[in-house]
């Protein structure tokens, strides 16, 4: 009888099944509170692979908090409010040495105190650096270059004069509007009038089409490597040709290079962490009843563990 409530609470609120079950909101909110430090209590069993990530807790402001998967089994571990050294080292102690030194790589954004803490608590651990973190940077850069060439375009265009000059600078112009997500989009993924786009832009713009095939050569290597000798030998050849182009992403790669090649070793990435964080940005969108952030971390855990 609890369980079906407490799932009904997760796919409704409070009051409603309240009322469709002939009880009070207060005796929904004592089970929901029994339950969730019963599964407070529960420490992870079997973690091999320990995903540590963010998600915003507003919207376009930089209060994150820490989200903590099971890589393998994609369960949800934890929630801190704070992402800080501090709340990680408390919250991870508190699993014990028996479950941080069975723990084999440990994937991560580029934020260093998830390293650090990786380190220190799980010095046997593989630290891996998500793949797909680092390809959001270089395509931040990318941006960048797209946005520069096009300032410098339209200062051409204002100082050029003739008709004959003014119209061809126009013409590039009009080639490298709206032309941001065709640059950023996986290029197996273009779709009919994109690819076609996309071939305008780098034709009349050379500093972005090396740009941009160095960009896609990345994301090869990390599709085709399969060991992290291979994959050191690929990335190092490619940094010495895109220093000139992508110097932000070259200076990324250089700090973070041994975790970035473990990438190599299993090909782990945070793509189930991802899927993860999705599902509580929903949760958090939908609110029934939860007005804190204690209340959001109950319904997260009430919702992933009886989901099924």
């Amino acid at each position: 009888m609890i369980e079906k409530i407490i799932k009904e609470v997760i796919n409704s609120d409070i009051r409603n099944t309240a009322i469709n079950n002939e009880v009070s909101e207060q005796e929904i909110q004592t089970m929901l509170k029994q339950k969730g430090e019963e599964l407070k209590k529960e420490k992870p069993v079997g973690l091999r692979k320990l995903g540590i990530d963010e998600i915003a807790l507003e919207k376009g402001k930089k209060n994150y908090c820490a989200v903590l998967v099971n890589i393998e089994t994609r369960e949800l571990l934890g929630i801190l409010e704070k992402r800080s050294k501090e709340e990680l080292m408390k919250y991870l102690k508190e699993w014990g040495e028996d479950v941080l030194l069975g723990i084999e790589e440990v994937s991560i954004d580029m934020w260093k105190p998830s390293k650090t803490v990786a380190e220190e608590l799980m010095p046997q651990a593989e630290i891996v650096v998500d793949r797909f973190h680092l390809m959001k940077r270089l395509n931040e850069e990318l941006d960048k270059v797209r946005k520069r060439v096009k300032r410098e375009m339209e200062v051409a265009f204002k100082k050029a004069k003739g008709k004959k000059r003014r119209q061809e600078f126009k013409n590039k112009l009009e080639a490298i509007k709206k032309s941001k997500y065709v640059l950023l989009k996986n290029q197996e993924n273009l779709e009919g009038e994109e690819g076609e786009k996309l071939e305008i832009v780098l034709q009349e713009y050379p500093e972005l089409r090396r740009a941009y095939r160095l960009k896609e050569k990345l994301r090869n290597i990390f599709n085709t490597c399969d060991n992290w000798t291979d994959g050191l030998l690929r990335i190092t050849n490619w940094m010495r040709r895109a220093t000139s182009y992508l110097p932000e992403s070259c200076g990324t790669i250089t700090r973070w290079l041994g975790e970035i090649i473990a990438y190599f070793d299993n090909g782990t990435t945070q793509g189930v962490v991802k899927g993860i964080n999705n599902k509580l940005k929903l949760i958090k969108r939908r609110g029934y009843g939860f007005r804190n952030f204690n209340n959001f971390v109950l319904r997260c855990d009430l919702s992933f563990s009886l989901a099924s």
